[in-house]
């Protein structure tokens, strides 16, 4: 196009071209050449130029630029035949042309430009026409407009300058655009028939916010090619097949269970093919392991004719009589899982498929999906995305309201969380449950999001299988060439309601009278097919039979299962990790304790620079100092209690992974995982994975400002091996708040539910320190809550009690205050012969804390997780003359003992700390209450009363005295918020249930 402004600018007067412009002007035997104004040819004042250039374009056409071609073209064509024949110029050019050259030749240019912008305008805007709708009543967008610049009338010319006389003029089509095919020119009755067809059709295409070039032009050729979307009569077939199976699925379930909730896929059924043939796509281009995550609509037929699930262990899930195993509470059969693996039909390769379980909490599910994709291909070595992807399903309005949906499309290009292009489904109904589009988003699509990363997204009317089927080659073609992800807009509807027992025309009523009167996809479908000979009616009922008796010889099946075994629908399994059915192969844990020399080596590291010529910052060098200090006088702090527990397992061949804000650095400034050149910039160095010759790797990763993505990312990490340690810690505690749906839905339930170990862990810094509302609790009393213990009932094991209660635990809850004791809760949690998430409270304060430092002692060979720290002082030399004894937990303790040092009181009051809250270490609290029979009990805590462990621990207690000695309270009063924003009122309050604690009379003559 920058050609024919020059060369418009040439001709606009006699003369040449406005002041200042520099053009280039191609000479067909000079070559280009750059010329000033002075320089320029004018055409009105010298027909030298021009003749040349004709005489070179009378030889071949190619002799010229495309922009003098265009230009002859269209005099020769609007010249009278005579003189249209002339060999010489002098009568089309000086006799005709050159007596007008000003005015013609501007007229010619603009119209060419014209042209180019008409076709860019069908490039940009042409989905808002297409034809998506198949109910045609509405339009797939919200925006109601029809853009001017798209020639949907014969007046629209109008707007380009051009009329009706200029349809059958010839126009050379710009090097952006591949509807001529071979042609270099068309005219421009057929650049709009083209353009109409490759863009307004049932196919709407948004990519021209992409700034790509190269992505851009590949798009444009897999959509405007003539003639480029053909099928065979074998792939029609395939189609066909896939249709039928897909929709008598649905009608079978219909039939056998009319009044029970299944989530049918009606309305939508070519999702079926949709994904097979973006697995038969990817498959072919190596991918051999796909995971999928999706909503309930439509999960039981993506089970049954993508992932391959026996039909009659879906059918048996609608047994009222079944009778559930004692594996866990279980789910609804629409929120269930399955991992599969084998031979795709169409590729004869091997391949894995796995549906990942979720809750209704829709879109929930993404970012697991990704992070367990983000593991496999990070075990597996697939650095490019070339052998593990991922799929992820959506509904219109979930995929338009969840907010997650934009967390999980920001991490699709982060180096530590890219899965390296992710194909989204989005199965549009065109309304929610009940509720219109039009009052459920902004944006004019509900795919409108995926904009934010330049993803393209391919809007196709659903009622044309074989136009999905283009559109899902050309996604998974997609992602194969670039890596990045692509969103297909299956423009549908919903047969019947939100679920099947749901009456949609309450509010709905024109919608639901044109779906009523809708026919079939398949239907329509299979008579084109008829129509065009691919297959006979005879053929096409043939099939239809022999899918409908698969079904009916699974159902009469299934009525011989009688237990639901909840395992057989596991999504994760790790069959090296268990017994082949599913149990732990011990149920005990070894010490986790270390050798004196990987505790000096993995000091050593901490505390130096392991490269050569790295100029690190002073600050950090000062706490490398600080820490080769304590190694020297056999200490460790926080941070090296930390280094111990991930360097010694990576020398076991443990992957760790420790992700979320700030946690390369720790938002404390205590970790300093990544070192950082101070005169080199981007040259970092990370310490941990120089410690030994052949260890694991070591991923510290800083993540996006997100914590409901994040942490449903590295739950799904976690999910791929049991031999890797993931740890997601928040910024501070109370920021799980944005996660709540991850820890409740998934973490804290997900066993329970779909008989799946995770061992994800939780570090959660949290303390009453002064620093207001939003910056001090992790709640910890939401997590205790949902804890699984029963608090009536004293745990009897035969065994290892310790393990035995964790294994019976949905999750385990901790609050270390020593650093020994969090080195070696990390490294139990590998320990272990099955997996728990964890959930840390870590410190704040105690970061840099003198008295919260451990003895290399306290990490020696043959030492364990200490569940609970007894008092050592001098209480528990004399325990009969101990007149209080003090629970508590975590940073409490140290102002605790404080403040009894102050009062010297360390032979009447016992201060002893559970390090583990949850499950409850019931055998140890008994042992120290029997030790101290003659001692009051108070649990003493920082947090208000109805926050924190109080209300857990109080009937834990009691169960373990029998009721028969009251356990009393110490802490801050009951309130609103986690704490005050005030420094002074946070001291005051301390000081009040310090006075509390110590004064052994404050609870004389108290009711019980």
């Amino acid at each position: 196009m920058s050609h024919f402004r020059v060369l418009a600018g040439v001709l606009r007067g006699s003369g040449g071209v406005g002041r200042g412009l520099v053009g280039r002007w191609c000479d067909p035997r000079r070559g280009c050449s750059s010329r000033s104004e002075r320089g320029l040819p004018a055409v009105a004042s010298s027909s030298s130029y021009v003749e040349e250039m004709y005489f070179a374009w009378l030889e071949d056409h190619k002799n010229v630029h495309e922009s003098w071609d265009g230009f002859f073209r269209n005099i020769q064509a609007s010249s009278p035949s005579g003189e249209a024949g002339e060999s010489r110029p002098s009568a089309l050019l000086q006799g005709r042309a050159l007596s007008h050259s000003p005015d013609v030749a501007q007229k010619v240019v603009e119209d060419h430009l014209a042209v180019h912008s008409l076709i860019r305008a069908y490039q940009i805007r042409g989905h808002h026409v297409a034809q998506l709708d198949p109910l045609g009543i509405l339009d797939a967008d919200l925006d109601s407009f029809v853009p001017s610049d798209l020639i949907t009338t014969i007046d629209k010319l109008g707007f380009y300058g051009l009329d009706e006389s200029d349809l059958d003029k010839s126009f050379q089509l710009p090097s952006t655009s591949f509807i001529g095919g071979e042609e270099t020119t068309l005219p421009l009755r057929e650049i709009i028939r083209r353009l109409e067809t490759s863009y307004c059709g049932h196919i709407g295409i948004e990519y021209m916010f992409i700034n790509n070039v190269n992505q851009s032009q590949w798009i444009r050729q897999k959509f405007e090619t003539p003639g480029i979307i053909q099928f065979t009569y074998a792939e029609k077939r395939t189609l066909l097949a896939r249709l039928i199976r897909s929709t008598r699925f649905e009608d079978f379930l219909a039939r056998k269970w009319s009044s029970e909730k299944r989530f049918g896929l009606e309305g939508c059924e070519v999702l079926i093919p949709a994904l097979k043939t973006i697995i038969d796509t990817s498959s072919s281009a190596g991918i051999d392991s796909v995971i999928m995550g999706m909503p309930h609509r439509g999960r039981l037929n993506v089970l049954a004719n993508v992932i391959r699930k026996d039909l009659d262990q879906i059918f048996c899930q609608f047994d009222p009589k079944l009778e559930a195993t004692d594996e866990g509470s279980g789910d609804v059969k629409y929120h269930l899982g399955m991992y599969h693996e084998r031979i795709n039909r169409e590729t004869e390769k091997n391949i894995q498929l796995s549906l990942m379980a979720n809750p209704s909490h829709l879109e929930a599910v993404d970012p697991v999906v990704q992070g367990k994709t983000k593991a496999e291909q990070f075990y597996r070595g697939d650095t490019q995305g070339k052998k593990v992807m991922s799929i992820l399903m959506h509904g219109d309005a979930a995929f338009a309201g969840q907010g997650v949906v934009y967390e999980t499309f920001h991490l699709s290009e982060l180096p530590s969380y890219s899965t390296y292009g992710t194909i989204h489904v989005v199965v549009n109904n065109q309304i929610g449950f009940t509720t219109d589009p039009r009052v459920a988003r902004s944006s004019p699509y509900p795919t409108d999001v995926a904009r934010v990363v330049n993803a393209p997204i391919f809007h196709v009317n659903a009622d044309d299988p074989e136009a999905v089927m283009y559109v899902c080659q050309v996604a998974a073609e997609w992602r194969t060439a670039f890596n990045k992800d692509v969103v297909i807009d299956l423009v549908s509807y919903r047969r019947f309601g939100h679920n099947e027992m749901d009456e949609p025309m309450f509010t709905q009523p024109l919608m639901y009278k044109q779906i009523r009167r809708q026919e079939h996809v398949l239907k329509k479908y299979s008579d084109k097919l008829i129509t065009e000979g691919v297959v006979t009616l005879q053929e096409f009922e043939e099939e239809v039979a022999k899918y409908d008796k698969i079904c009916e010889e699974a159902f009469t099946s299934s009525k011989d299962e009688k237990i639901l075994h909840i395992r057989h629908w596991l999504d994760s399994p790790w069959p090296e990790f268990f017994t082949a059915e599913g149990e732990p192969k011990s149920m005990s844990c070894p010490p986790t304790g270390l050798d004196e020399d990987v505790l000096q080596h993995i000091g050593d590291s901490a505390s130096s620079v392991p490269l050569e010529d790295f100029k690190i910052h002073p600050g950090v060098s000062r706490i490398l100092r600080g820490r080769a200090q304590l190694m020297k006088n056999r200490q460790m702090d926080w941070a090296l209690g930390e280094y111990m527990a991930f360097g010694s397992l990576l020398k076991e061949g443990i992957h760790v992974r420790l992700s979320g804000q700030d946690v390369e650095r720790g938002t404390f400034s205590h970790r300093h995982h990544v070192l950082h050149d101070q005169e080199v910039d981007r040259r970092t160095c990370i310490p941990m994975n120089l410690l030994w010759a052949n260890q694991a790797p070591y991923t510290v990763c800083n993540s996006s400002l997100s914590e409901y993505g994040v942490l449903g990312f590295e739950l799904g990490f976690a999910m791929a091996s049991p031999n890797a340690l993931i740890l997601w810690e928040a910024q501070f505690g109370d920021f799980n708040n944005t996660a709540q749906c991850i820890i409740d839905q998934f973490i804290s339930s997900g066993q329970a539910k779909w008989v799946r170990n995770n061992g994800i862990v939780l570090l959660l810094p949290h303390g009453m320190e002064g620093m207001g509302p939003e910056h001090s609790s992790a709640r910890p009393e939401r997590f205790l809550q949902m804890s699984n213990d029963d608090p009536d009932h004293f745990p009897e094991f035969h065994g290892d009690f310790e393990v035995q209660q964790l294994h019976e635990c949905n999750w385990i809850v901790v609050n270390c205050s020593t650093p020994a004791n969090y080195c070696h809760v990390l490294r139990r949690q590998i320990l272990l012969p099955f997996r728990k998430p964890l959930i840390i409270f870590t410190p704040k304060s105690l970061l840099r804390l003198p008295d919260a430092r451990s003895s290399l002692d306290d990490l020696a060979a043959g030492t364990t997780f200490k569940r609970l720290i007894p008092d050592e002082g001098a209480a528990n030399q004399s325990p009969g003359q101990v007149k209080r004894v003090i629970f508590c937990t975590g940073k409490v303790y140290y102002e605790l003992a404080r403040e009894r040092k102050q009062q010297k009181m360390e032979r009447d009051v016992a201060i002893i700390r559970l390090e583990q809250i949850s499950p409850f270490p019931f055998d140890l609290v008994r042992r120290e209450a029997e030790k101290f029979s003659n001692a009051e009990l108070l649990w003493c805590q920082e947090e208000h009363k109805n926050m924190g462990y109080y209300d857990y621990v109080r009937p834990r207690f009691h169960t373990v005295v029998a009721n028969r000695r009251p356990i009393w309270y110490v802490g801050r009063d009951p309130a609103a918020a986690p704490a005050t924003g005030n420094k002074s009122t946070h001291l005051n309050e301390l000081k009040r249930f310090m006075d509390t604690a110590f004064n052994l009379d404050a609870f004389q003559g108290r009711d019980v």
